[in-house]
Formats: C-alpha cells, structure tokens, sequence
C-alpha cells in the first residue's frame, strides 16, 4: 500500500497519484501554448472613437507632447505608458532548472513572467530575449533600452555573470530606473518570508537558526544576504556547492575570488564550526534547509534529511523538479515541506513577490530597489500569511490571495520613501488604494475579455 500524502489544496493522494499530478502541467502546456500561440498581447488603454482620435494619439497632435518631454524628460510618466511598463530581459543562459537554452527557448517562460506582472501586479510588462551571453553586451542592451521603460527586470541570467550584470547596472550613474534581478532578489524574498513563518510554525528564533544553504547560484547568494540582514548570524549558516562544503580553504574558488566575490566571501564568513564535506555533513543539525539546485527528484537524499534536528524546515526550491519530492522528505522526518511548485503545499516562489514589489516601486517611481524593500516586502507577505492562519501546510500566502499583492506594493513604496529613493510620496493608504484598483482593472480585463470570447476558452478536447 503507497503512502498518502495531501496535496496543496489538502486532497489525500498515493505516491504514484501525486507523481501523475506533477507530470499534468507540462502535458496541458504542450497542448495550450500552440493554441493560444502565446500568453501577452498589445491592448489599447486609450478610446478610438472614430479616425479622427489618430490625429490626437498619432500625427499631428502627438508632436506636442513630444515637444513637452523634450522640455522635461519627467513628464514622459504623464504622456505615454512608461511608468508602468517593465522590461524582462533574458539571455537565456539559465532558464528555470533547464540550464542554457538560449534566447527563444527562454521565451516561453519570459511570456509567463509579462502574464504574471499584468494580472497579479496590474504592470505591462515587455519580453526582450538577447542574443548574446556576453556580460558587458547585456549591460549595454538595457541601458540602450532605458528610454522605453519604467523598470528593468532580470531574468534567467546563469552566474557568475547575472551578479557583475545586476551590480553593475544597479550603481550605473546613468541608469534611472530601478533594476531588479528576480532569480535573486525576487526568490531571497519570498524564501525569506517563508523562513520567517515556518519558524514561528516550529517555535525556532531565527537568531539561532543552523541553516544550510545547497545551491550557491543567484537565489542562494541573496537568500543568505537577506536571512543575515534579517538576524540569522552569518556563522550559523553553512552553505554547500557542486563540490561540497564552502570553507577557507576552497583553493577553487580562492583562484576565482575576484569573479566569485560573494563566493568567496561565503567562504571567509559562514561556516562557524568550520565544517569540511558533502552536502550530508551540511545537513546535518540543521534546522533550516534551503535547497536552489539542480532539479531532482535524488539531488537531495531522504537520509540527509533524517540528519537534520527535529521539527527540520526544508524548502526544496528547484524548478521543475524539487531537489527532493515533499512526501519523501516528510517521510524522512521533516516537519515543514515547500517547494516551487503550485501543485504542492508551501509554493515558495517569487511570483509571489515580483508584481507587488515592482507595482509599489512603479508607484512611487522609485530609482532603485534595495535590500530593505525587499525584506520588508517579505515581512508583509509572512504577515499576510499568518493572517489568514500558519500550519505546517500554509507558512506563505497563496497565489490567489489577490490582496497579498497590493499590501505588499504599499510595504515596499513606503520604504522607498523612507530611504529617500522614490520620487513621489504617497501615503501608505495611496499606495493600497492605488494598487487595488490598478490591479483590479488588469484582472477585470482579463475577465471580460474572456467572457466576450476575445480570448478564446479552452477547447474541450484539451483540457
């Protein structure tokens, strides 16, 4: 007899059911991508209520509000949709756990992102897939694109190269919107609130957590800049790469110190026991294990998991497989189960983060975005979460509580102001209203179009 396991939404599976639901997405996939051909579109938000309307939208009338950006480039946020347009830009270098698959592979997904931007955050946002790996050539893409957006987000960028195109933009002189890296910032902070909760689950001080990092790629390396800003000493995290322990005496990445930076520095300041080994001897004692690999399922062993201490969290983070499926890790003992995947309980990931954070930051048209908006954005989705009721089954907001999204926009346009890098103020109860109703009227869109037929239902024979 298979063992049962509940699902997300707390159905009681078998082993061989739960693998059959896992493998479900993909096969829709393939069947509802080519009928759709794609996910986004261009939509007009201004009327056309006869030929005569191009004359005001087009020429002759456009030239005048040329003219007035011409005189002030700020009032581009008044005239044309710049403020609320983002750019997600990829080279296709890591895409998901598929690995370098190059531009028009990883526009699929860039779609999905735009899709997620416009309902859950009501922000237009715009695939731009690049053909080249080249680091300086993909700095130089985005500042070239500048003029035409109100944020940069990037996306599926591999490492080391996706820190230096991130760090570089981000103190750029010349760069005057905010850049946003989504595999890094984006995951750290919605791992961050589900830490934060699942914590609270087990009774465990996030002051005294053991946490083990496997995985050292872009969504680590900020996870672990977030968990130590938030209180988690930098000593009582051990972190853990293809080959092993990080340590001081890693000659490997001690040759590669100046392109590994956060490596390295990884190195010199985690690790307080000053362990030695494999991922095994990393869990071990752990409370908090949290897992951006390689796909598995086996990338992460049931007896690595009995290593860890009692009431053991483990956010097993890899797309599309996790590093470990939830019912073996339970089964090995851990209490508290997330993965990145929807189909399971405890979906940490950074869908729940992104539309928020970039709807507040385009709000109060913020020039950057910090480390202390994204924790406090990860302190209003735990709050959210906790709200509604924390069980080891639910530590972080659903993809359907529509509301998490404008609570977190306000969180993160209030911060902004406080660090003095946004360029409007508005007031926390602005800030919630606006990003209601901007993100209402996205959602609305959506549902009248689909009522109307303008998007078209799913045939019967595919779904």
């Amino acid at each position: 007899m298979n063992p049962l396991m509940k699902e997300a939404h707390g159905t009681m599976l078998t082993t061989e059911e739960l693998l059959a639901k896992a493998s479900q997405p993909a096969k829709d996939a393939m069947l509802l991508h080519p009928f759709y051909r794609g996910k986004i579109q261009t939509a007009l938000k201004c009327p056309v209520r006869g030929h005569e309307d191009f004359g005001i939208w087009y020429t002759p009338g456009v030239a005048a509000p040329c003219l007035a950006i011409q005189e002030d480039e700020e009032l581009a946020y008044e005239h044309t949709n710049r403020g609320n347009t983002v750019a997600v830009v990829s080279d296709g270098t890591r895409v998901l756990g598929l690995g370098d698959i190059g531009p028009v592979a990883g526009l699929p997904v860039m779609e999905g992102k735009a899709l997620l931007f416009k309902y859950l955050g009501g922000v237009d946002a715009v695939p731009i897939c690049l053909d080249t790996k080249d680091t300086y050539r993909i700095i130089l893409a985005v500042k070239l694109i500048q003029p035409s957006f109100g944020g940069i987000n990037l996306e599926d960028i591999s490492q080391p190269k996706c820190f230096r195109v991130l760090d570089i933009l981000r103190t750029d002189p010349d760069m005057k919107i905010p850049v946003w890296h989504d595999d890094q910032q984006g995951t750290a902070t919605v791992i961050l609130a589900g830490v934060i909760n699942a914590l609270k689950v087990v009774g465990k001080r996030l002051e005294e957590a053991r946490v083990t990092i496997i995985g050292t790629g872009a969504a680590n390396v900020a996870t672990l800049r977030l968990l130590i800003a938030s209180g988690v000493p930098f000593g009582n995290i051990i972190a853990c790469d293809s080959k092993g322990i990080l340590h001081p005496e890693r000659e490997d990445i001690a040759r590669r110190k100046i392109e590994f930076v956060d490596k390295w520095r990884i190195c010199q300041q985690s690790n307080a026991e000053g362990r030695r080994g494999d991922p095994a001897e990393a869990m071990r004692g752990a409370d908090v294990c949290i897992a951006a690999s390689k796909p598995g399922p086996g990338t992460i062993l049931p007896e690595w998991v009995r290593g860890m201490a009692e009431d053991a969290i483990l956010f097993a983070c890899a797309n599309p497989i996790p590093e470990i499926w939830p019912w073996e890790a339970k089964k090995a003992g851990a209490r508290i189960v997330g993965t990145g995947r929807s189909d399971f309980a405890n979906q940490i990931n950074n869908s729940l983060g992104f539309p928020g954070i970039f709807r507040g930051v385009l709000d109060v048209r913020a020039t950057t975005i910090t480390d202390e908006m994204a924790i406090a954005a990860a302190e209003e989705l735990a709050r959210c979460a906790e709200e509604r009721g924390l069980d080891d089954e639910n530590i972080v907001p659903l993809m359907g509580d529509w509301e998490v999204f404008p609570r977190e926009a306000a969180a993160v346009g209030i911060k902004a102001q406080e660090q003095n890098v946004a360029r409007l103020t508005l007031s926390h109860q602005e800030l919630l209203d606006t990003a209601r109703q901007t993100i209402r009227e996205a959602q609305d869109l959506t549902r009248f179009m689909m009522k109307q037929g303008l998007i078209p239902p799913v045939p019967a024979d595919l779904s």
